[in-house]
């Protein structure tokens, strides 16, 4: 029996798990077994060229059965690997000069990469769907919360516009991160290349050489100097901290949806057929957004796991940080990938109700408005923490009479009749009529989100219009 693998059967896209899957990692292993062929052969190894065509000729006939056959033998996994390429190949010329760890570590660093390759795509299709948004509800006046309690004015717009600037840093950080990531490179047992020298009669030059080859063949720009049998994992921690921080934002976005949607205002979509509840049939439940803080929740453990393996390594290397990173670096990537489709399906299904906003915006206005009237009433001569005692007293009175179904004592009544305050009602209500004025600068803010986004999605148009998997 198979137990499979939930993040990647039913969160991630087919085209992460494809990264990843066995049959895909072999594949890559041989391809760089036939690349460093290549560049030994035009270096001065003797290599016939129907050799590399043999091999190359069986780098997709994969028989994963056969392999774990081999590896329960030799209880060693790439030379199981090996032996059933080049059997497969007829030839024993593979891995000459090389030792596991100059297969495993490259080949791992190049998933790493296409992974974030990937994950820099689904981001800039989210910054895309959320300018969208920001633009459309740039107008729409909604209550703001602090404390999960009504604070001030703020748009609907600007919400989306907060998660994008989140995002657009995360973005950043990671899009860096994929342009400077450096390869370990071809270094041998424990990163002296005396291997390979000695392939090369000496040759340091013919070294450096096919090094450079290999990282252009792989598309990586840098590679490590000085290192033993494995790169630092550091490096991996790094990696994972940045999907970590890349999951923020649609993290944040959607716990606001959930609480939104549970006063009505918003909802995430909620398609033909759909079921929220087998017990309740009304219910409407975000689902989507729930299952994204799961996942980001997800996330954060296998930062956990690969961070116990940052300063822990022995020597020039050891195994014990394989069956870690065998689970977390995937996993990692199953995880954020199916976040982010389920990210762009509640984007693309989001829908909300003005109605229902207006009238929550108008119960809590009042109140939504006291740090105006405090500065108005500043501006009137009166000490500021006067004021603010004057304007607190009264709105806990009002507030107080709404909340327990009391005959509603008015907020601008009370502090009209209150002659210890300078302003009177025609000028209180004045200032709560400046809807404009409430959302202080929100629309430039939303404005200049706009501007960042457009910026990005220039370097990957092609971004912009990815359309998630179909989720369950």
């Amino acid at each position: 029996m198979i137990v499979e693998n939930v993040l990647a059967s039913r969160y991630a896209s087919q085209q992460m798990v494809d990264i990843w899957s066995t049959e895909s990692r072999i594949v890559l292993e041989r391809e760089l077994w036939v690349a460093v062929l290549k560049a030994q052969k035009e270096l001065g190894i003797e290599i016939e060229d129907q050799v590399i065509q043999d091999y190359e000729s069986v780098i997709n006939s994969v028989d994963l059965n056969s392999i774990r056959e081999r590896e329960k033998i030799t209880r060693h996994d790439v030379k199981a690997r090996l032996e059933e390429f080049s059997e497969l190949a007829g030839h024993q010329h593979a891995h000459k000069g090389m030792t596991s760890r100059d297969l495993t570590e490259n080949v791992e660093q190049l998933q790493i990469k296409k992974s974030l390759d990937l994950v820099l795509d689904l981001v800039v299709a989210s910054l895309s769907r959320l300018g969208r948004l920001a633009v459309e509800n740039s107008s729409l006046m909604l209550t703001g919360r602090t404390h999960n309690v009504a604070a001030q004015p703020t748009t609907l717009g600007k919400r989306f516009a907060n998660t994008a600037e989140e995002l657009i840093n995360a973005y950043h950080k990671a899009n860096f991160l994929f342009n400077n990531f450096p390869l370990r490179g071809l270094k041998g047992p424990v990163g002296t290349q005396q291997d390979l020298l000695d392939l090369f009669e000496g040759d340091n030059e013919k070294v450096s050489l096919i090094e450079n080859r290999i990282a252009e063949t792989l598309g990586f720009d840098e590679i490590l100097d000085s290192v033993g049998q494995v790169y630092p994992r550091s490096m991996d921690f790094e990696v994972v901290s940045a999907l970590v921080q890349i999951s923020s934002a649609p993290s944040n976005f959607s716990k606001t949806v959930r609480l939104m949607a549970g006063h009505n205002l918003v909802s995430e979509g909620f398609q033909q057929g759909q079921v929220g509840s087998s017990a309740m049939p009304h219910k409407t439940n975000t689902r989507t957004s729930e299952r994204i803080n799961g996942l980001s929740l997800v996330l954060k453990g296998y930062l956990s796991m690969v961070g116990g393996l940052v300063g822990d390594q022995w020597n020039e290397g050891d195994v014990s940080c394989s069956v870690v990173r065998r689970v977390a670096l995937p996993d990692s990537f199953f995880a954020i990938d199916g976040l982010f489709q389920s990210f762009i399906t509640v984007l693309d299904e989001f829908g909300s109700f003005p109605a229902v906003i207006e009238k929550e915006l108008l119960e809590e206005l009042p109140y939504l408005s006291t740090t105006r009237l405090l500065m108005a009433a500043v501006q009137k001569g009166i000490g500021r923490e006067t004021a603010h005692e004057i304007i607190s007293e009264h709105a806990r009175k009002s507030s107080i009479s709404r909340r327990e179904g009391l005959d509603e004592l008015s907020f601008v009544e009370l502090l009209d009749s209150d002659d210890r305050f300078p302003l009177k009602e025609e000028e209180i209500n004045e200032l709560f009529n400046q809807r404009t004025i409430l959302i202080g600068n929100a629309s430039n803010q939303v404005q200049s989100v706009i501007e960042k986004i457009a910026d990005i999605v220039t370097h990957r148009p092609l971004a912009a219009s990815y359309k998630p998997e179909s989720i369950i």
